[in-house]
């Protein structure tokens, strides 16, 4: 018996054999020259057809290979009973959770079912084949919404980096509109002051300019009065 193996499944198998012993079956099973070969057993047939649909584990332990193939024992009652203790068992025992996507929930019911395939191939091989037809078809929906799932995860990640990208270019847009604004501002406030620089300017002069022309003509009405008098003073 080997130290080491694959792990605990619930699929029911065989004790696992060297395979060297395996080689030297096959070779002592060989047919003679000059004699007919054996009528194949229908027990025969059905492991071979376990052995296709589950194929039979192999490891290597102290450089030694060994090979565990799938029993074709028909299972009772009390065997489907443990089945269920034992697939309730391991769901407790890994933790795995009992809603949502879940690897090792997964992985045990696979194993379950296979092992039902496996019982049902030992009654009836027809039953157990149409199951395997049911349970690839089943895989390859589940590999499907999967591969689904994860196309929109990552369509939903590059949305969201481009979102994220396009907000922080909104950001740095915003930013710098912010700082146009403000010399904009600075700007208008800059010119406000000119304009009111200037009107200040202008209605200072104006009033000089009235003055200087309220002086001219008070100065001339006077020069003017002057000249009259001396006017009428030649007269």
């Amino acid at each position: 018996m080997p130290a080491a193996g694959p792990g605990p499944s619930l699929v029911k198998y065989d004790n696992p054999v060297l395979l060297a012993e395996i080689r030297e079956t096959k070779k002592k099973g060989k047919t003679v020259r000059g004699r007919l070969p054996p009528v194949d057993k229908p027990a025969t047939q059905t492991e071979d057809i376990l052995n296709t649909i589950l194929p039979p584990r192999e490891w290597e332990d102290m450089a030694q290979v060994w090979v565990q193939h799938v029993s074709s024992t028909p299972a009772t009652r009390l065997d489907v009973i443990n089945l269920q203790e034992q697939l309730d068992a391991q769901v407790q025992l890994k933790q795995a959770r009992e809603t949502g996507i879940c690897p090792v929930r997964e992985q045990l019911y696979s194993q379950c079912f296979d092992e039902l395939i496996r019982q049902v191939t030992v009654s009836c091989a027809e039953r157990g084949l149409l199951l395997l037809r049911v349970r690839d078809e089943t895989r390859m929906s589940i590999n499907a919404y999967k591969s689904l799932y994860e196309s929109s995860i990552a369509y939903g990640m590059r949305k969201a980096l481009r979102a994220e990208q396009g907000r922080a270019d909104m950001h740095a847009r915003i930013r710098i509109l912010e700082r146009k604004a403000d010399d904009l501002e600075r700007q208008n406030n800059e010119l406000r002051a000119k304009c009111e620089a200037i009107r200040q300017q202008e209605a200072e002069q104006r009033k000089e300019a009235e003055r200087k022309h309220s002086e001219d003509v008070a100065f001339l009405r006077k020069t003017n009065a002057k000249i009259t008098e001396q006017l009428q003073a030649f007269l």
